[in-house]
């Protein structure tokens, strides 16, 4: 298999996977920050808190997302994709429900959460950067790389 050998970027051969692990990790800290921040109904009571937040956030989405999103594959074909919005926006209300010192107040706040956390991470599929180490990200850069090639 050729793309064993391809290069991740400037920093060399693939991350381990406790590199990809971290990474992972800071940036879904970084995401609910952010979400945070930029939503008055949602509260952060410390460092702490977010970091745990952002491990179950990473652990529901790799974990579980992927079955729901199999499970409701008839109904998102059936509302064009919609379906899986809501899955989203479950992978939240569990963070916010296993997770104390992070709440998300209302329904439409975990609406715009959820959109937030959508558009973040459209942008990051995008953008190269050190952060497509991990998941789909890499393996489109791996197919981009050997078509490159």
């Amino acid at each position: 298999m050729q793309w064993q050998h391809l290069t991740v970027g400037p920093w060399g051969r693939s991350p381990s996977l406790a590199v990809r692990l971290a990474v992972s990790w800071l940036t879904n800290a970084l995401l609910l920050g952010l979400v945070a921040a930029a939503l008055d109904d949602v509260r952060v009571d410390d460092g702490w808190a977010l970091l745990a937040a952002a491990a179950v956030f990473g652990v529901l989405n790799t974990v579980l997302k992927p079955i729901l999103r199999f499970a409701t594959l008839p109904l998102a074909i059936l509302t064009l994709g919609i379906a899986w919005f809501f899955v989203s926006l479950l992978m939240l209300v569990i963070t916010k429900e296993l997770v104390s010192g992070f709440d998300i107040h209302g329904f439409w706040t975990l609406v715009g959460a959820t959109l937030i956390v959508w558009l973040v991470n459209l942008a990051l599929d995008i953008t190269p950067g050190p952060w497509q180490v991990t998941g789909r990200r890499r393996r489109l850069r791996r197919v981009r790389e050997r078509d490159r090639d």
